[in-house]
């Protein structure tokens, strides 16, 4: 067990603290046990790391990845009682996805260690509760971590300390930016091809990126929901679709037959991206979450992966229309507009470009135009990298 403190110690030691994404603030991190999920290189482990460093006794804390070679001799509960009989209190496993029937295992450290806290981290992909088969819905609180939003890239980019607005400032206008030398616009083109990513000053991100994408539709998926190997290909083809096409509305027959499966099965492979963080569907209003509900559109998650995958450059109106959603649905119950694109707590919002023109919303009882290109608001024009600042 030595190894696993003297990993711990280093990973621990090499976690910057200049800055904490303010989503760690949501997690009540007094619950015993504790999921957080998420696309890879949202930025996980360093959350879990830098909380440690900051509130936890680490004689009483051990941070573990549930892929270390230690797990190919020594099961989940064994590791965790050993360090309970060593005073051991807070238990952070990540990856946890890696590890053969983990929620098994979990359950008994939960049961059967009561003085034990256990925090987790994996694919988002766990929601589906393929991979293992005990049910913790009773006991774990579970957390969905976003990639950035515009503002928290302004703020590690820059050094800044950049504060969030709610809707209703948004909608006025109001949002902390640092007019004067300093243009929105520049940073948000930036943003939107390489901005949602925490990892985005290293080299070669776009390369990067691409390969947490394979990974996550060769491997992880195949893996969890048991299907073959083989149906990555038509993962990777459906991704490719939406990333080369304007708002996507799919046609699920014609899709079906494209992708060489049946219509039945599109609906579940569309769930598995979406839970992946790969995709985003939008729904209309009033429709279930059931996987056979069609999605009114389909889009990518967010528009770095469009840039990552895409054969050209991504078409400025789904880059748009992909952000807005992306972050809204952060805060906001997102849902299509039967008149226009998106609507949220009765509002109508009609995404487009700096010239973009009321004609679809001037039926709307209350309606914004949320537009790129432009810097200010003016009257009910939104600028759209101001939604960035949503969270």
């Amino acid at each position: 067990m030595e190894t696993l403190f003297e990993s711990f110690r280093v990973l621990l030691d090499l976690t910057p603290m200049d800055y904490v994404r303010s989503f760690h603030d949501r997690i009540n991190w007094k619950n015993r046990l504790i999921g957080l999920l998420g696309q890879k290189g949202v930025g996980k482990s360093t959350l879990l790391l830098q909380h440690i460093k900051k509130y936890d006794n680490l004689e009483e804390t051990l941070y573990v990845q549930a892929d270390d070679m230690y797990f190919a001799g020594h099961s989940l509960f064994d590791t965790a009682y050993d360090f309970f009989k060593r005073g051991g209190k807070r238990l952070y496993i990540d990856e946890i996805h890696k590890y053969t029937g983990w929620s098994s295992e979990i359950k008994l450290i939960y049961d059967r260690l009561p003085l034990m806290s256990i925090i987790y981290s994996g694919s988002s992909l766990l929601a589906l509760r393929k991979g293992g088969a005990a049910d913790l819905s009773r006991r774990t609180r579970e957390y969905t971590m976003p990639g950035l939003s515009f503002r928290e890239y302004l703020n590690i980019a820059n050094g800044w300390n950049l504060k969030p607005s709610s809707l209703e400032e948004i909608l006025k206008g109001k949002v902390d930016f640092p007019y004067g030398e300093h243009r929105p616009l520049k940073y948000y083109e930036e943003y939107c091809k390489k901005g949602y990513y925490p990892y985005f000053k290293e080299e070669d991100f776009l390369t990067k990126l691409k390969q947490a994408i394979n990974e996550t539709v060769e491997h992880d998926i195949p893996a969890y929901a048991e299907m073959p190997v083989a149906s990555a290909v038509k993962l990777k083809k459906l991704m490719y679709v939406l990333a080369n096409s304007v708002p996507f509305k799919p046609n699920y027959s014609k899709l079906a037959r494209e992708l060489e499966i049946g219509r039945n099965q599109l609906p579940e492979y569309i769930d598995y991206l979406e839970k992946a963080c790969l995709f985003n569907g939008l729904k209309e209003k009033g429709a279930s979450d059931s996987i056979i509900q069609k999605v009114e559109k389909l889009y990518l998650n967010n528009s770095n992966i469009a840039y990552a995958i895409s054969d050209t450059k991504p078409d400025a109106g789904t880059v748009r229309e992909t952000m807005f959603l992306t972050w809204m649905r952060e805060k906001h119950d997102v849902t299509a507009s039967k008149i226009s694109d998106f609507e949220i707590d009765g509002i109508t919002f009609e995404v487009g470009g700096k010239n973009k023109k009321g004609k679809q919303v001037k039926d709307a009882e209350i309606a914004y135009l949320v537009k790129d290109g432009i810097e200010y608001a003016i009257g009910n024009s939104i600028p759209i990298w101001m939604f960035g600042f949503v969270y």
